[in-house]
């Protein structure tokens, strides 16, 4: 089997949600002073490439070990949405465009381009493109699986953010967040197969998670 990675690689200082604690990597064991490496990290569970459970955004909502492992893999399409401007919304026409088709039980994956511009910047943090409500809705409504996007937060900086983020998790539509998706992966046979596997943390809202596309 051959994976193609559509994950962002974690540091110390990575850019992140600016009202999040910054991630931290610090060296506790050295090879010189131990005979072993070993380092600590802290970072809030919604950084890097993770996984938002309806808990995240729904009081009393299931947590991210409540939910179907097996549900974090399967078909998903990705929908091609490079070249739009900063700030701008994927409405429910771009996704009437982009997505004609059946997509019940589909996985649905935006590309926006953010991914490749992240970074501790004016633009990357908070001008980005987002989910409409309305696109939110229209995805709920034709039983979507989960939804991934390129960028911290499927709604943006803005104030729709709440509400998008509770439209689609109060259904239990999960969402996969801060994706990079590399040129392969606009040149593959649609659907792909994505798994997206969440770390083991019973109770939390979220979790870290290394999501790749499973190639023929």
């Amino acid at each position: 089997m051959r994976l193609l990675d559509l994950s962002q690689p974690l540091f110390h200082d990575a850019p992140n949600c600016p009202v999040h604690p910054p991630v931290i990597f610090r060296t506790t064991l050295d090879h010189a002073d131990s005979g072993w490496r070993m380092e600590e990290i802290a970072m809030a569970t919604h950084t890097g490439s993770h996984l938002d459970a309806p808990l995240h955004k729904i009081e009393g909502g299931a947590s991210i070990d409540q939910l179907p492992l097996d549900g974090f893999a399967g078909p998903a399409l990705i929908a091609d949405l490079r070249g739009m401007e900063h700030g701008t919304a994927i409405t429910t026409e771009v996704l009437a465009q982009k997505l004609p088709g059946e997509i019940d039980g589909i996985i649905i994956l935006f590309a926006t381009g953010w991914g490749d511009r992240r970074a501790k910047s004016e633009e990357w943090l908070h001008r980005s493109p987002w989910l409409h409500p309305d696109a939110a809705r229209w995805l709920v409504s034709r039983k979507v699986r989960g939804v991934g996007i390129d960028h911290f937060s499927i709604g943006g900086a803005g104030t729709q953010n709440e509400e998008t983020h509770t439209i689609l998790l109060s259904a239990g539509v999960w969402i996969l967040e801060e994706l990079r998706f590399p040129v392969e992966s606009f040149e593959l046979p649609q659907p792909v197969m994505l798994w997206a596997l969440p770390l083991n943390w019973p109770g939390c809202s979220g979790a870290f998670c290394r999501p790749v596309i499973e190639l023929a």
